[in-house]
């Protein structure tokens, strides 16, 4: 069989009107049609990276919109949805009439344009809707000079992958525990057991049953409270042709077209951080990390390594996907880019990954074979597997069993179970081939008719009939789900209600009561029920609340609607008003601005605006992860935190998010980076589909749980900074520092020494200093680092140590581990020494401080807060009144803002600047030092903390003990 390679694509999606408030900058330019560059934002003056594909398409901008709304080109560069349908399309379709197996892959982040480029919108149709409508016209001209026996049949089935479990969405039925099965079949591969398959007449009956599809994906994804970003949809096109060839025998063609929308890209990598006891990950992400590894490998084949295993075996994805991507199949992938600058880590990983699918291989062959052979092998398979069952029995099949390596009485009977499934599977296929294609048409329409009726009833009211929308992280499942508010009453409330509500709501935190909604002469209201929790415009609903057009309502932690009222739109309009339909991302922003985390600066730095999308992410995920704790009564709670570079020992760069674990039972709490949160919701998930399957071993042991961290894990108190400007002055500085926790709390003070020494290291003499730092360029420098210990840790830890990096340290340094419940005495003393000191290192001293962090382990029974008795709803509770939070959904109630954030502790300037001020209005009053007080209130004034207690210096100089020596003047 002649072999080919995976024809790739990439694509850089049209104008995004988030990108207005992203202040985006282009790194991506297509210098030729096949060609692919990105810049490194942070280095722009490098030479970019190149890459090669067989089309590059820039759909960015160069474009002018038409009356209607068709993007056509205006620039030469730009490439149009019909310029990508005729280089890709029309291949696909060209190879599906010719009998070939088609695979059309999407890949990229969320928010790239894969569906833009696989489904389009409006007038700008992508490469799905075209390829179908030139299909059915090519069936429509084939049949007006076809003979009568001739058929052409269009089915359609559509799945989706999610945390390693097959659903079929053609259908409301809820698959089994574990989902559909996936068998291999002796000549088609992977196949899906009782997948569901529509026979369609038109691509107007493809789209209601992909919109039936994304329906059923939208409720099925809230009710078990998927992540919809992390999940794979199939959509297999199964096109049959049956003539008579040459020689006047009946022959079937078959081609399936296989369009798969891939989950985000994004993190598909990274969300097993290094440092997370959890690091292996949950099921959620192994498809995508195995799809990787099987085209890392298949590339690997391709250039000619021997003895490379390709795991296909390895995810449910990639064993449905096989022949699509080392088999039977033509293939063609599209690479969805961003081209803003915030999105360059994500967009060079995509470009990689497009990079090694190109060199993959695959062998296609057509699809065709005499009708009366595929029923007769059919029929054989059915004889030979029934002859098994019935006169071999148990043993003919142990003795298959025994072939194929079973060696349990479960293996057995799980054989013959898959024998007898195939059996049926064999006589559905027979039937259907025996089937004309009006037959089946015919049983189609019956079942659908009434959902197309039901469908124009609900668009006709919707435009007349308040009601909520859905909104979705994404845009594919927005407003698939609509409840109506009709005149008079309506409970919400989920499944177990009795009797059953007029709004039906399931999934994470949803009662059987939740609220009430009253429509009273097209005044509509919402009033919680049983102190459930919704929200509305980012407000806890507290008592009854009117709903006006546009509302964004939140029931629970994450079922998420807006409120359309057809009346009030049309005032609202009447009087001038501009209406904005919501976004997920507005909503989000919104959220994120009521609890504090976000402010209303409109003028937003690179860091600012990737912050504001971090946040945007991890709100929800937070609120969520809150929900599932107190659902399954696990009694921890999350919190989002903003750590400043500062407090992370750096001198700039983004304020990062991380999430704090608490332990609602004795106050020990743990701090999470971004990944590791991401990868433990992710496991959090899955229990708690478990829990709601009624699984008896939902909840895990500690050590497998998200939910649990031992309290021997290391956590981080607080920071101390130390400045560095005595050393460049060769002024000794004996001071007692504060310790700030990441909210700038203070946690305790540190007690530091910074001693000035010769080559032997004794310490200078008191007249030994410099005027100017720059006198020491060129000579030697040495000094001791000293941390004597730590006063007023909080009581919970029962061992501490400091860790900090000096200048250019590869690695920290760290002290001994003192057991010390709140007063601890380290006693550490490093000696260091610069041969030579450099402008660098001057401008270090002068201006830089060493970050010293404050590490802890706590005790086992924590800080035994009190709040222990209760569930953990009730717990919160409590916490939440005794932390005076805000209560919006996913608050972080004492987290800092990130201007605040950015301001936990000065700068260095900020203190160099008034130090220098205070020396020099001594020196214009001819004083020979600065007093120790005013040295202190500058720090205090910097720092916000008080200043620490007098006593006498060591050195007997006019000074305080623990505080900093006298700056002496000339």
């Amino acid at each position: 069989m002649p072999e080919e390679n995976v024809k790739v694509a990439v694509r850089v999606r049209p104008f995004n009107s988030r990108e207005t408030t992203r202040n985006a900058v282009a790194i991506i330019s297509m210098p030729t049609s096949q060609q692919t560059e990105i810049k490194d934002p942070s280095n722009l003056k490098a030479e970019p990276k190149k890459f090669a594909f067989d089309f590059s398409y820039w759909s960015h901008d160069g474009y002018t919109e038409g009356a209607d709304g068709y993007l056509s080109p205006k620039s030469p560069k730009y490439a149009d949805q019909k310029k990508v349908f005729d280089d890709l399309g029309l291949g696909v379709l060209e190879n599906a009439w010719k009998g070939y197996n088609c695979s059309l892959f999407a890949y990229g982040q969320t928010g790239s344009g894969k569906s833009y480029s696989m489904v389009g919108y409006g007038s700008n149709k992508g490469i799905v809707p075209l390829a179908c409508e030139e299909l059915f016209k090519g069936i429509d001209q084939k049949r007006k000079t076809a003979d009568k026996d001739d058929d052409f049949q269009v089915t359609l089935s559509m799945l989706e992958i999610y945390n390693e479990q097959v659903r079929d969405l053609l259908t409301t039925k809820a698959p089994g525990k574990g989902g559909l099965k996936v068998r291999q079949h002796p000549s088609k591969g992977f196949v899906v057991e009782t997948l569901t398959t529509a026979s369609v007449g038109s691509y107007a009956q493809i789209e209601n049953k992909i919109n039936e599809g994304t329906r059923n994906r939208t409720v099925a994804s809230t009710n078990m409270n998927a992540t919809s970003s992390r999940a794979h949809t199939i959509v297999a096109i199964t096109f049959v042709q049956k003539q008579k060839n040459d020689a006047g025998q009946n022959m079937t063609k078959t081609s399936i077209i296989n369009l798969v929308d891939l989950a985000g890209s994004e993190r598909a990598d990274s969300t097993g951080a290094t440092g997370d006891r959890l690091k292996e990950g949950s099921a959620i992400n192994q498809s995508l990390s195995t799809l990787g590894n099987c085209i890392k490998a298949l590339a690997d084949q391709s250039m000619g390594k021997k003895k490379v295993m390709v795991p296909f075996r390895d995810s449910v994805l990639t064993k449905l996907l096989q022949n699509a991507l080392g088999g039977n199949s033509k293939t063609v992938m599209i690479a969805a880019l961003s081209p803003a600058d915030i999105n360059y880590e994500e967009t060079l990983s995509t470009l990689r990954f497009a990079d090694r699918a190109k060199a993959i291989r695959t062998s296609a062959v057509i699809n065709e074979s005499p009708t009366d052979k595929l029923i007769r092998e059919l029929r054989e398979e059915n004889l030979r597997l029934m002859e098994m069952l019935k006169t071999g029995g148990a043993a003919a099949v142990g003795a298959a069993a025994g072939a194929a390596g079973a060696d349990s009485s479960q293996e057995v009977e799980e054989m013959k179970r898959q024998m007898e499934e195939q059996m049926a599977a064999n006589q559905k296929e027979l039937e259907e081939m025996k089937k004309s294609y009006e037959q089946r048409m015919k049983e189609s329409q019956a079942e659908s008719v009434g959902m197309l009726e039901a469908e124009k009833k609900k668009a006709a009211e919707r435009k007349v009939t308040p009601h909520f929308w859905n909104l979705s992280e994404d845009p594919a499942l927005t407003a698939m789900i609509i409840h109506f508010c009709r005149e008079g009453t309506a409970k919400v409330g989920n499944k177990n209600a009795s009797p059953a509500p007029e709004i039906l709501m399931n999934g994470l935190s949803i009662q059987k009561e939740h609220a009430v909604v009253t429509n009273k002469k097209g005044v509509v209201s919402i009033k919680s029920l049983s102190g459930s929790k919704i929200t509305v415009n980012s407000k806890v609903v507290v008592g009854d609340t009117e709903l006006h057009h546009n509302d964004r309502v939140i029931f629970g932690p994450n079922h998420l609607y807006v409120f359309h009222h057809p009346q009030d739109e049309a005032k609202q309009i009447k009087a001038g008003k501009t209406v904005e339909t919501p976004t997920y991302d507005s909503v989000q922003q919104e959220l994120a601005k009521e609890s504090g985390l976000m402010d209303n600066n409109s003028t937003k730095s690179k860091d600012d605006l990737l912050l504001q999308e971090t946040l945007i992410q991890m709100l929800p995920m937070v609120s969520e992860a809150n929900a599932m704790s107190e659902e399954m009564d696990k009694k921890v709670k999350f919190d989002i935190c903003l750590v400043s570079p500062r407090a992370r020992g750096l001198t700039e760069g983004p304020t990062e998010v991380m999430v704090k674990m608490k332990n609602l039972m004795n106050g020990n709490y743990w701090l999470l980076n971004r990944n590791d949160f991401i990868n433990r919701k992710y496991l959090m998930q899955e229990m708690y589909q478990s829990y709601m399957e009624g699984d008896s071993d939902w909840d895990k042991p500690k050590e497998e749980d998200p939910f649990w961290e031992p309290h021997t894990t290391p956590v981080l108190i607080g920071v101390a900074h130390i400045f560095m400007q005595s050393i460049a002055y060769l002024i000794d500085m004996d001071e007692s520092m504060v310790i700030m926790d990441l909210k700038g709390k203070d946690v305790g003070h540190l007690l530091i020494e910074l001693i000035p020494c010769d080559a032997k290291w004794n310490t200078l003499k008191e007249d030994v200093f410099v005027d100017d730092p720059k006198e020491l360029k060129n000579k030697a420098l040495n000094f001791k680092f000293i941390i004597k210990g730590a006063r007023g840790i909080p009581a919970n830890f029962e061992k501490t140590h400091c860790s900090y990096k000096i200048y250019l340290d590869d690695k920290p340094t760290k002290t001994e581990e003192i057991k010390a419940s709140i007063n601890a005495d380290y006693k550490h003393e490093r000696k260091v020494n610069f041969k030579s000191v450099t402008d660098q290192l001057i401008k270090y001293l002068s201006e830089d401080s060493v970050t010293v962090e404050l590490w802890g382990q706590q005790k086992e029974d924590g800080a035994k807060t009190g709040l222990a008795a209760g569930n953990t709803r009730d717990l919160m509770q409590r916490e939440k009144s005794s932390l005076g939070a805000s209560g919006a959904p996913g608050a972080a109630g004492n987290s800092l803002s990130p201007a605040a954030a950015k301001s936990t502790a000065p700068s260095a300037e900020q203190l160099a600047k008034q130090i220098q001020e205070k020396i020099a209005k001594a020196k214009a009053k001819g004083m020979k030092s600065v007093p120790i007080e005013e040295i202190e209130s500058t720090l205090a004034s910097l720092t916000g903390a008080p200043a620490p207690p007098a006593a006498k210096n060591a050195k007997g100089a006019a000074a305080n003990k623990g505080t900093s020596r006298a700056c002496i003047l000339q």
